[in-house]
């Protein structure tokens, strides 16, 4: 599939979520909503309804400054949410969903030479993303925007910072069965994820996966967590620099302020993520 060829669905709902995150102070009717996407009223409810699980106007809660405050004013340490899902503590990971591991020094020195990763583009609820796994493990989940080309060139140069040396093989057909897990994986089987890091890149991205769906946390909060307090600026360097998007959720860290702040992938595929994770564990 090419790059261009976006989901209808996520594209209009992408362009409601802008709208709806610059306007949500004035508390836009459904029929100006449905106006930005170009659908009727009733349509654009039953798309969006069947997108985020929840009616625009309660997604419409989910996206104010008011809510992401309260969530990190209120919201649980990272230490506490550990001991509420069963963790040992937090330097352990929720290996019931995510195993995050590096990738072995030797591999690290050498970028990636004599490894194959196959790769391909699919499908997600946020538009399509390139996915790359060395066998079963995934080492890259990089959404993509419209107007990004999606030529074997192109798509080769996303791999060239982390694994310059690494053989590429386009193999779509070979990736289904594990991205048709990452979006719809309700019997949280477990992904394994591997990936080129430092030590302090890991150690960030490790405690990025102990944020609960539906939470969110501040950059200072990964810092103190980490044993950093300092560091929240390099902690968000590392964020940054995240490889896997999605499944370590550098999208759950936002600013001591309540902003979303930015998002490699884009502020309101970010707005879209948290939302659409909120409303999952409100229904639940």
């Amino acid at each position: 599939m090419n790059a261009t060829e976006t989901s209808p669905t996520y594209q209009q709902i992408a362009r409601s979520i802008e709208f709806l995150t610059e306007n949500f102070r004035q508390q836009p009717s459904l029929a100006a909503v449905a106006d930005r996407a170009n659908l009727s009223e009733y349509h654009f409810q039953r798309l969006f309804s069947d997108w985020a699980g929840v009616s625009p106007k309660k997604f419409l809660q989910y996206l104010t400054l008011d809510f992401a405050k309260e969530r990190l004013r209120h919201g649980l340490t990272l230490a506490e949410t550990a001991d509420e899902t069963g963790l040992s503590g937090t330097g352990r990971l929720h290996d019931l969903f995510v195993v995050l591991e590096g990738i072995t020094p030797g591999q690290f020195k050498q970028g990636g030479e004599g490894i194959t990763i196959r790769y391909g583009i699919f499908e997600s609820p946020f538009g399509p993303y390139l996915l790359g796994a060395i066998g079963h493990k995934i080492c890259k989940l990089d959404f993509l925007d419209e107007a990004e080309p999606s030529d074997p060139a192109s798509l080769a140069r996303r791999f060239a910072t982390d694994w310059p040396e690494a053989r590429l093989m386009a193999d779509p057909s070979a990736l289904h069965s594990l991205a048709d897990t990452i979006f719809t994986n309700a019997d949280r089987k477990p992904l394994d994820v591997v990936v080129k890091a430092s030590p302090f890149q890991l150690k960030v991205w490790e405690a990025l996966l102990r944020i609960p769906e539906g939470q969110v946390v501040s950059y200072d909060q990964i810092a103190a967590v980490i044993g950093l307090p300092s560091a929240s600026r390099a902690v968000g360097t590392a964020i940054g620099s995240n490889p896997v998007g999605y499944l370590i959720p550098c999208h759950r860290v936002i600013r001591k302020t309540g902003l979303f702040g930015h998002y490699r992938w884009g502020a309101t595929r970010k707005t879209a993520l948290l939302g659409w994770e909120a409303a999952q564990v409100g229904n639940e």
